[in-house]
């Protein structure tokens, strides 16, 4: 892979990274800020409540990725990444100063409330414009390595956001980070995305964008071109449903997870975190690579059985875990799991869809699937956990993979499509559509 290959992936990918810095920091820092905004009382419920707001972006997400999935379509792919990082600074910004309940009442809960709907916005375009961008920007042979840099930039913002507060809480007291020294990390993530804003205003737009031969068409990029790939889109909403469950169950749930059901200590929680996510980073591309050797849908179908079948011991066993060394292996056996979705997932719903419409037809779907189910994640779990029936959560998990399962059964694969022939009629169709056989 040459040089001007790995910058378009660099450039594509680093974005994302602060954007996902920014969206993961409010998750794992919530345990910190979420008495600040709400009356003193109990803190379940300001939990609760904390993470309903986080809900919200999750529900702005189709939002966003209808409104960026449109400029991406309609003005390049370029143009949505710049947009997307621009509204995730302005959401950083404003909940480093939004105010606490004891300065300004219920206003700074507004404050919160806008910010994270700029998140929703932002993230909402984030995922399609750069799952579109790293795909159109490889090599045909190589698109499920380098769309595999979205995870690992998605997950380095991550650790860059549990490092932070690993030092934090090493360095702080418990009573200056409830304080104060939360607000450090959107600080931090306002300052990245105006670096990135900077870099991606010089990227280079992908030549399949460039050279798409649909690009005066009037349609583009809208509701009623999508509406012509209904069953794509539809295909796209039950292949993440599972995926993503899984994925925020064992991210953003698991430190909260690991210290307040497993009793590990917050300081832990978030080593075996940060631990984790390290070597789950690192598996992205070596399973990008092995789907471009023998294809997208066997991944993913071992991603769904172990997912269907694997969460419920994984879980039971995590509660009682007690320790660094068994949360580790155990949190590690369940990202090792997921990797089988998250490495590929972005390459495939691109290659679902033609270029006029490719970016709004992996956002909106995906965004949908995200607020229903993705965003509710932490929600349902903590609801779960409120009602006595923690256990109940697992099944959900699992239920959740064995629907994907029987998508990623049926579904074509989609390794060898063109992606300059999707939806054009060919003499053997293989660049009409992939959909369930």
């Amino acid at each position: 892979m040459g040089r001007e290959q790995w910058k378009k992936i660099w450039v594509g990918s680093a974005g994302n990274m602060v954007e996902w810095f920014d969206w993961f920091v409010y998750a794992s820092f919530a345990v910190y800020f979420a008495d600040a905004f709400f009356p003193k009382g109990n803190d379940t419920a300001n939990l609760m409540n904390t993470m309903g707001i986080f809900a919200v972006g999750f529900f702005m997400r189709p939002v966003g990725g209808w409104l960026l999935g449109r400029v991406g379509d309609r003005r390049g792919r370029k143009a949505a990444l710049t947009l997307t990082v621009t509204l995730m600074s302005a959401s950083a910004i404003l909940i480093a100063v939004a105010p606490t309940y004891a300065v300004a009442g219920y206003g700074g809960i507004a404050v919160l409330l806008v910010a994270r709907m700029l998140q929703g916005l932002s993230v909402g375009g984030e995922y399609a414009a750069s799952a579109t961008y790293l795909t159109e920007a490889s090599a045909p042979e190589r698109r499920g390595f380098a769309s595999s840099f979205q995870y690992v930039s998605m997950t380095a913002g991550q650790l860059l956001g549990l490092a932070l507060q690993i030092i934090l809480q090493r360095s702080m007291s418990e009573q200056a980070l409830h304080s104060w020294a939360w607000r450090i990390p959107f600080i931090v993530g306002a300052l990245g995305a105006g670096i990135v804003f900077y870099l991606r205003r010089n990227m280079l737009e992908t030549d399949v964008y460039a050279e798409d031969d649909t690009r005066t068409d009037p349609d583009r990029g809208t509701m009623k071109a999508l509406w012509a790939h209904k069953r794509e889109a539809f295909l796209v909403i039950a292949l993440t449903m599972g995926g993503t469950v899984a994925y925020y169950t064992y991210t953003t749930y698991l430190t909260k997870y690991l210290s307040g059901t497993a009793g590990l200590s917050k300081p832990t929680a978030s080593l075996v975190s940060f631990c984790a996510l390290f070597l789950f980073m690192c598996l992205q591309p070596l399973a990008g690579r092995l789907s471009d050797r023998i294809g997208r849908r066997p991944l993913l179908i071992t991603f769904a059985l172990g997912s269907t079948f694997l969460t419920v011991p994984i879980m039971t066993l995590l509660k009682h875990a007690g320790s660094f060394w068994p949360a580790l292996g155990l949190s590690l056996l369940a990202l090792v799991v997921v990797t089988g979705y998250t490495s590929i997932n972005a390459c495939v719903k691109a290659e679902l869809f033609p270029t006029g419409i490719r970016a709004l037809g992996v956002a909106l779907p995906y965004a949908i699937a995200n607020a229903l189910f993705g965003g509710t994640a932490e929600y349902v779990a903590l609801w779960f956990k409120n009602g006595g029936i923690e256990s109940g959560y697992y099944w959900y998990v699992s239920g959740c993979a064995a629907v994907s399962l029987v998508v990623y059964l049926t579904m074509r694969e989609t390794r060898t499509i063109d992606l300059h022939r999707v939806g054009k009629e060919t003499g053997d169709g293989t660049g009409e559509r992939v959909l369930a056989s």
